[in-house]
């Protein structure tokens, strides 16, 4: 009976013992499968995708690069536009009617309130005899203006006042025609330009500005600084010389005669286009001063035949009828061949190129409308009367 039983406890133990095995194996089956879950489930592994994402992402931001480009490109396209309208023809056109604000508002203002409702009469004519009398356009240029209004009033039989102002403006400019004459280089080795006027008239400035349209014209030029009883005249030149890049011949002290001697044998030897030759400046009503300079002339003939090619008055358009008998006397020294009128852009006195052009028809070359390099320009009447009116 005993052996019985302990057989059966023998049967029992072992299979316990399976089942604690098994139970034991199933424990850390459960451990390790669920170690590999808390690693996949954490959201810390999701991190990493974010970061790609946002890496992937960050090239898109490169549109906002190609939009730069594109306003760039649109902003650039109006810009050429406005260059053309500065540049040619309309942007002298511009300067030329900023520079005679002065004289357009004295002359042009007065005139259309003198002509607004008003009837053809002696009276009208005698107000506007006054007009351009105060405007230096002088009394010999006003009464030939005002006799070929008259006459094609006469012709046209003209009743309205209004119409007055156009025949002024087309009887100036047939008037300023007369003296428009641009400066033409003749073949000569070198081309002798000899400059004269009163003092503070711009010579020395017309000199630089003139060197610089010659350099455009693709011309070499070379300077005299003739002008050796002003130390500051021969300083001014060399100052225009260093941004010309163009040399300029001066001694410190001597005869001016002698400068302007050796600036054209050194263009003879060096082949220069053009020597201008600046004089010293002197007052018209002394005397020997003006023979001072006829003596400059005579020695520029001997080193240069028929040289000076080109005697060049300035005239400071401030001055008004003044600028008329300082032309009428030094032409009788010199014989002027051209004219430059400067500071065209201060003065309310433009009208005096009509009385020159009237009195003294000597060709007008230049006309200085400002202080930059650039703003001495050739003389054109249509151009000029326009910027008037």
């Amino acid at each position: 009976m005993f052996e019985f039983l302990k057989k059966i406890i023998k049967k029992d133990s072992p299979a316990k013992k399976s089942v604690a095995k098994k139970e034991a194996i199933k424990k850390p089956q459960k451990k390790v499968t669920s170690t590999p879950k808390a690693k996949i489930v954490p959201k810390k592994s999701s991190a990493p995708k974010k970061k790609k994402l946002l890496q992937t992402e960050q090239p898109k931001k490169s549109s906002p690069r190609t939009a730069q480009k594109k306003t760039v490109e649109i902003k650039k396209q109006p810009a050429p536009l406005k260059e053309e309208k500065k540049s040619g023809f309309f942007a002298f056109a511009d300067k030329l009617k900023k520079s005679l604000t002065k004289t357009r508002e004295k002359l042009s203002s007065e005139l259309t309130s003198l002509f607004t409702g008003k009837k053809i009469d002696e009276s009208l004519f005698e107000e506007l005899e006054t007009i351009l009398l105060t405007s230096d356009v002088g009394i010999s240029a006003t009464t030939y203006l005002l006799d070929s209004i008259r006459a094609s009033v006469k012709k046209k039989n003209i009743e309205d006042a209004d119409l007055i102002k156009g025949l002024l403006k087309e009887k100036l400019i047939e008037l300023l025609t007369l003296i428009e004459a641009p400066l033409v280089l003749k073949i000569s080795s070198p081309y002798v330009i000899m400059v004269v006027g009163v003092n503070g008239a711009g010579k020395t400035t017309t000199i630089g500005k003139l060197t610089k349209i010659f350099l455009d014209e693709k011309k070499s030029v070379l300077i005299a600084a003739g002008d050796t009883f002003r130390a500051a005249a021969t300083e001014q030149l060399e100052i225009w010389g260093v941004r010309n890049n163009v040399h300029v011949v001066s001694q410190t002290s001597g005869d001016p005669s002698a400068v302007i001697f050796d600036a054209i044998n050194s263009a003879k030897a060096k082949n220069i286009d053009i020597v201008i030759a600046d004089t010293a400046g002197r007052l018209p009503t002394q005397k020997h001063l003006i023979d001072e300079i006829t003596k400059i002339k005579r020695v520029i003939n001997k080193c240069h035949a028929e040289a000076p090619h080109e005697i060049l008055l300035v005239l400071d358009a401030n001055t008004g009828q003044n600028a008329i008998s300082q032309l009428k006397i030094f032409n009788e020294a010199l014989g002027i061949t051209g004219l430059a009128l400067t500071k065209l852009d201060g003065t309310a006195k433009g009208g005096v190129i009509a009385a020159i052009a009237k009195e003294q028809p000597i060709p007008l070359r230049y006309i200085g409308v400002g202080e930059s390099i650039d703003d001495l320009k050739v003389f054109n009447a249509q151009e000029y009367v326009d910027a008037l009116f």
